[in-house]
């Protein structure tokens, strides 16, 4: 699975001690995230540009451009927040990075180009005591009337909604932000916060931004700035998941647990109609052999998001080890339904075997 590192770090660790005092170095500054260096330029021009042809033909030369070993070669690495620059010399990018290349590059070729952004997203990682909860951004081209989705991810995210256009200032806003999280998970917490402070300048309306600023002030032992900020991400989404779960954390290591119950019955209820909630509950269930447990969180998410493949493969998975064949067969059969590709075929074997068991 593939994790993206754009939003909220969820967890509180104790706090650090503090980094040795250097000057951190300055971000850049916003124009030059997405600014094209001459040496890609001149490669876009020949590999690309020259050939003319229609929109679509360019851009179905951009994307071979990016991923063919005789263009950029690009992987993909989750920690890789770079700016176009930093990604044509190292050629690696996580989600946002590939969003910030592509788009760049798709205005060089004369297309309406934009970032798109899943808020939603079923990814996540667990690191020393922070959980990272993530969602994803993909770019959106534009060629004539035609509309496109240019996605590293597109086979392995689960997402509850499609993803929505989002203005230069909340991509490069996200760019910020995400660089913030990586450089705090290093303790560099001085370059962090000025790459926080650039995030909140260029979009203050984003509730996670504003969320992930808080564990840094905790990070930094302000526990009031921290509150404060938790409070501003909670005005802004009420329903603001990373949020609630830090301000419940920050009320319970200091002593207030009357004001921790009350968002704690607000985290509860949104986590009751989170699908992926329930679904990494299941797994948690599944791995240890509580099989009755993962059953009904797996049913669960499939009441919330019926048409994702991955709920009902691990629900045919739950029936199986409790003995239950045929409601297996039935689940396994949804799940085969609603996927496609290979994911498609081993889901058919799989049937299959279950069928010849059962015959």
């Amino acid at each position: 699975m593939i994790t993206w590192v754009l939003a909220a770090a969820l967890a509180l660790s104790p706090p650090l001690p503090a980094p040795a005092v250097a000057a951190a170095p300055e971000p850049p500054r916003p124009e030059q995230v997405m600014a094209i260096p001459a040496e890609l330029h001149a490669l876009f021009q020949q590999q690309v540009l020259s050939p003319g042809g229609t929109q679509l033909r360019r851009l179905e030369r951009l994307v071979d451009f990016m991923f063919a070993q005789t263009g950029l070669g690009m992987q993909y690495q989750h920690d890789a927040t770079y700016t176009v620059e930093q990604a044509y010399l190292t050629r690696r990018a996580n989600c946002l990075t590939f969003t910030l290349l592509a788009v760049a590059l798709a205005r060089e070729a004369g297309l309406e180009a934009y970032g798109q952004e899943i808020e939603e997203t079923l990814s996540w990682r667990h690191e020393q005591n922070t959980i990272y909860r993530t969602n994803h951004v993909n770019a959106g081209i534009r060629p004539g009337h035609q509309r496109f989705t240019i996605d590293v991810a597109w086979d392995t995210l689960i997402a509850r909604e499609p993803p929505q256009r989002i203005s230069d200032r909340r991509l490069l806003g996200l760019y910020y932000g995400n660089r913030a999280v990586e450089l705090m998970s290093d303790n560099q917490r001085a370059a962090a916060g000025q790459y926080m402070a650039m995030a909140l300048e260029l979009d203050p309306a984003y509730a996670a931004n504003w969320s992930n600023a808080g564990v840094l002030y905790m990070r930094n032992g302000d526990a009031e700035a921290a509150e404060q900020a938790y409070a501003k991400a909670l005005a802004l989404d009420r329903l603001h998941a990373a949020a609630l779960f830090n301000i419940v954390s920050l009320y319970q290591r200091t002593g207030r647990q009357e004001q921790a119950r009350g968002y704690q019955k607000q985290l509860k209820a949104v986590r009751e109609k989170d699908p992926f909630h329930h679904f990494l509950l299941a797994v948690q269930y599944e791995k240890t052999g509580d099989y009755r447990r993962a059953l009904t969180h797996y049913q669960r998410a499939i009441r919330l998001h019926d048409s994702e493949h991955r709920f009902h493969f691990g629900l045919a998975r739950a029936y199986l080890q409790l003995g239950q064949a045929r409601q297996a067969g039935r689940a396994l059969a949804r799940a085969h339904a609603l996927s496609e590709g290979d994911t498609r075929g081993l889901y058919q074997a799989k049937l299959d075997r279950l069928r010849q068991q059962q015959e």
